[in-house]
């Protein structure tokens, strides 16, 4: 039996905005219940928790209850409470602002400092969840009551697979609570490695839990999810998802419910600030940069190239410039960051360095006003182009071809 491990691949982050009641929806398809629960995230501020996982599998069963707190898009701290089998221990701490995540592991007394100023924040779980719509069969199955809240149920079969491919390998996504988990099916050479350890390895998840299991063949395996939508606020606030063999027998079933939920009641400014304890050894990962500024003026006086002042659609204003000074590059990169102000999730990056960062033959080649350009598609959309000596880069998670507008109004002069 190989051992594998279900990783928790990254967190639900969700758009800014004044959430509302939703209105009553006993009459609405699954499918319609699934979009009112989207348009809730465009609105969602912030989000407080407390979070029950439940993990099963032929050979254990496995409970962990932890604190969450969110506020979209990029800010998140989460606390484990309990853990049967301590993996992650209680008392484990994760605190993520825009540039900086900070990860305590209390049986080593140990923090990993982790500096990602230039992290692209992207809405996954919303994908997720368009990807629940457009590959999955969605049933209504009537109402329950989640933790005094009434809810209702939707049951989720995909009409594929259910897999998805990346440079990992094959595997199963599921949107679990504030969570995707990826459930790694054969063929990955690292599936036995921690989703974060104190050597240093990051992949962005928050839990992993272990499992076992003989080598999967995607096309045999059935994978049934089931949804519970807060009928208040059309929020998901219980998940269950199971993945069985072909033969029926039960390889993985995850649950996930919430506990006194709190939507857009306000969070502390300090909930997303962490200070290490005193004792602790703290080690560093990560390009810390030379400078996060609030204007192109005040970032120009530390680099040796002149910054562009691209247009940019409307809703979007500059938010924050970057500089890092990458040892691995023969001079520092800048990087704009312009956000809409109403979905702060939404983000254009405008980035120019001094070396070549992208790969000419991996690309789509096109042409922006005259010059050569290439381009990156995918959940994140992105242009590459040379200029002279420098080197530019045009990328964002949800806006496609206004990018090219983007790109054509810094040009190649």
């Amino acid at each position: 039996m190989r051992r594998r491990r279900l990783l928790a691949t990254g967190t639900l982050t969700a758009l800014a905005g004044c959430l509302t009641p939703a209105e009553p929806n006993e009459d609405r398809t699954g499918s319609e219940l699934v979009e009112a629960a989207i348009e809730t995230r465009l609105e969602l501020t912030d989000l407080q928790a407390r979070r029950h996982l439940t993990a099963e599998t032929p050979a254990e069963t496995t409970t962990q209850t932890e604190s969450i707190s969110r506020r979209p898009p990029a800010e998140k701290r989460r606390t484990v409470l309990r853990s049967d089998d301590g993996d992650p221990p209680a008392g484990t701490v994760s605190v993520t602002n825009r540039e900086i995540s900070w990860d305590y592991y209390p049986e080593e007394n140990f923090v990993w400092k982790r500096y990602h100023p230039n992290k692209v924040v992207a809405d996954g779980p919303r994908l997720v969840l368009k990807d629940l719509l457009e590959d999955y069969e969605l049933t209504y199955d009537g109402t329950d009551t989640v933790d005094g809240r009434e809810t209702h149920r939707i049951d989720a079969v995909p009409t594929g697979t259910g897999l998805s491919d990346d440079a990992d390998g094959r595997a199963i996504e599921l949107l679990v609570g504030e969570t995707v988990y990826r459930i790694p099916l054969g063929g990955s050479s690292d599936t036995d490695a921690p989703a974060e350890s104190k050597n240093g390895s990051e992949n962005g998840s928050e839990n992993e839990t272990e499992a076992t299991d003989d080598e999967l063949d995607g096309e045999e395996l059935a994978v049934s999810r089931t949804v519970w939508i807060d009928d208040e606020f059309s929020y998901p606030i219980k998940e269950r998802d199971v993945v069985r063999d072909g033969d029926g027998t039960l390889l993985h079933r995850l649950t996930v419910t919430y506990e006194d939920l709190a939507i857009n009641d306000g969070l502390d400014p300090d909930t997303f600030v962490y200070e290490p304890p005193e004792d602790a050894e703290v080690g560093t990962l990560g390009d810390e940069p030379e400078g996060i500024y609030e204007s192109r003026e005040a970032a120009a006086t530390t680099v040796p190239y002149e910054i562009p002042d691209p247009d940019v659609p409307d809703a979007y204003e500059l938010d924050r410039v970057t500089v890092v000074d990458n040892v691995r590059q023969s001079g520092p990169v800048t990087t704009l960051w312009y956000v809409d102000s109403d979905r702060p999730d939404q983000e254009i990056s405008v980035a120019v360095r001094t070396d070549q960062q992208f790969k000419p033959n991996l690309l789509e080649e096109t042409e922006i006003d005259g010059h050569t350009a290439y381009r990156r598609r995918g959940r994140i959309d992105s242009y590459f182009w040379t200029c002279s000596d420098l080197s530019y880069e045009v990328s964002s998670v949800t806006v496609e071809e206004p990018l090219v507008d983007v790109a054509a109004s810094i040009g190649c002069s």
